[in-house]
């Protein structure tokens, strides 16, 4: 017999040993020896001073848990199939690629950038010598953006897609089996790179191809139809189906697609900045206590929203026990992002706060520009944060409550950005649109979290790759609906927001690139 059952355990009982078995048997009143548990779910409830663990198991009375998977993952081989071309290799373009091997066609993958081991060395470039390759980055290269990211996984696109498919890949390609019982999983941006390296590997074992430093410049369409792609190494490849997975960042291709007049749409976004608290500040706050966290629990994190002159302020990608990187992608830009080893155990805690941008509304300056218009006005801010830094990959920064007093920060708190930080006046730099709203964010914010509004914190801008500000329009079948053979995907094309969503949306791409080839 099995039973799905749910059990709620204190701080106190889950040092205990064996504690879930215990409670499993009392609750069901059946024998230790006769059960056996199996864990779904755990979550922590921290809401009020006493800290539970929610838990989600099956048991199994007097028998014993199938040794069959739920997920397989039949990788056809496909060297001499009918081949479908994958620019760029994020979560989007993995696991698009991950899924022709399934359906039995050939993923031919060109991603811009390096593998994730030649990126190691043009992101120390950039954080010990301030030196942004545009085509190898934090954004650019072998598993995109995600590669050396927190690895959140946590997603809301329930209805997208087969959300525990892509978390089973995941564990099939080395990732912990934990982030199918976490109700927050994560990765860890030091064990992220192993886990893309074994995807690659799956992909060419099985007669797929993946062109790394082989950057699009150009394409040709006739008839309404794709025809060919032009590599930045001169090299022409003719194709008939494009899955387009360049993420949020790759702004060539938006340019590249606009002056072919093949069809874009402006859209909403946001933007703000990085802020920095020491970890245990939010541990103190989050779990109501003094000193030192319990051992048991993990760094603290938080989820903040509030509508200030409506529109929406909220934290974004927020990273606990974890550091602040420069995301750039182009010299004369500064872009800051946040991420977290798997332990989380670095000492501060920081988070995107930004601020709701309504393309239509809010940047009439810009409406020269046309659907790029806030492409254009995101680039603004990143070369003002430049500048403003010293016009190399020092960030400007501020204390948090002299930014929202409107005094600049005679000094500043130590930071995990490599880089460095220089004093600026943030309140003054930013647009009131952005400006404005942070700060009466952040004094909301402080109302809701006791602690969270000090300085001890820093901010640090600019944050502005939440997501794009242009999207690639696409029809029912998910392909463009001017152009025949071309499937705009993931975030670059507007479908995704993070890992699990792009991941899901590049399965979709596949399943109907397919059609009729």
């Amino acid at each position: 017999m099995v039973r799905n059952i749910q059990l709620r355990v204190s701080l106190k009982e889950e040092a205990q040993k064996n504690i879930i078995l215990k409670k499993a048997a009392k609750y069901l009143g059946e024998d230790e020896e006769d059960i056996i548990v199996k864990v779904q779910r755990k979550s922590i409830d921290a809401r009020k001073p006493t800290i539970y663990f929610n838990y989600k198991i099956e048991v199994y009375i007097k028998e014993k848990p199938s040794k069959i998977p739920d997920y397989s993952f039949d990788y056809k081989d496909v060297s001499n199939a009918n081949k479908i071309h994958i620019i760029g290799f994020g979560p989007a373009g993995m696991w698009a690629a991950l899924r022709c091997l399934e359906l039995g066609y050939k993923p031919i993958v060109l991603e811009r950038g390096k593998n994730v081991q030649e990126r190691r060395r043009d992101l120390k470039a950039i954080n010990r010598d301030h030196i942004v390759g545009e085509d190898s980055n934090y954004c650019f290269g072998e598993g995109g953006a995600g590669t050396y990211s927190d690895g959140k996984l946590y997603t809301r696109s329930l209805k997208r897609g087969d959300v525990r498919r892509i978390f089973e890949s995941l564990v099939y390609h080395g990732a912990t089996a934990q982030i199918l019982i976490d109700a927050h999983p994560h990765i860890g941006t030091n064990k992220l790179p192993k886990v893309v390296q074994n995807i690659r590997e799956t992909i060419l074992k099985h007669g797929g191809e993946i062109h790394f430093n082989s950057r699009v410049t150009d394409l040709t369409v006739k008839n309404n139809k794709i025809e060919t792609i032009q590599l930045n190494n001169s090299d022409e490849i003719k194709v008939s189906r494009v899955i387009l997975a360049t993420g949020h960042s790759a702004r060539d291709i938006y340019y590249l697609l606009n002056d072919k007049k093949i069809s874009l749409k402006a859209k909403s976004f946001a933007m703000g900045v990085r802020v920095e608290h020491p970890q245990h500040i939010i541990d103190s706050i989050q779990y109501h206590c003094k000193g030192e966290r319990n051992e048991l629990l993990p760094a603290a994190a938080y989820s903040l929203v509030e509508q200030v002159k409506n529109r929406g302020v909220y934290s974004f990608c927020m990273c606990p026990g974890g550091f602040i990187v420069p995301a750039a992608t182009a010299p004369g830009e500064v872009v800051v992002n946040g991420m977290s080893p798997s332990k989380r155990n670095n000492t501060f805690a920081n988070s995107g706060i930004v601020v709701e941008i309504n393309v239509n509304e809010d940047i009439g300056k810009y409406e020269k520009y046309g659907v790029l218009k806030g492409l254009e006005y995101q680039k603004d801010l990143e070369r003002l944060a430049y500048t403003s830094g010293g016009r190399t990959q020092t960030a400007p920064a501020q204390r948090l409550t002299d930014f929202v007093e409107g005094r600049l920060s005679t000094d500043l708190n130590p930071t995990s950005y490599q880089p460095g930080l220089k004093s600026a006046p943030m309140h003054s730099l930013l647009p009131k649109l952005i400006g404005a709203r942070l700060r009466g964010g952040f004094k909301a914010f402080g109302e809701k979290m006791k602690g969270y509004y000090t300085s001890e914190a820093n901010i640090v801008g600019v944050e502005s790759r939440t997501s794009s500000p242009v999207s690639i329009p696409r029809n029912e079948n998910l392909e463009h609906p001017e152009i025949q053979g071309l499937f705009p995907c993931g975030e670059g094309g507007g479908y995704a927001g993070g890992i699990v969503s792009a991941a899901m949306d590049g399965e979709r791409c596949a399943e109907a690139a397919i059609v009729g080839l």
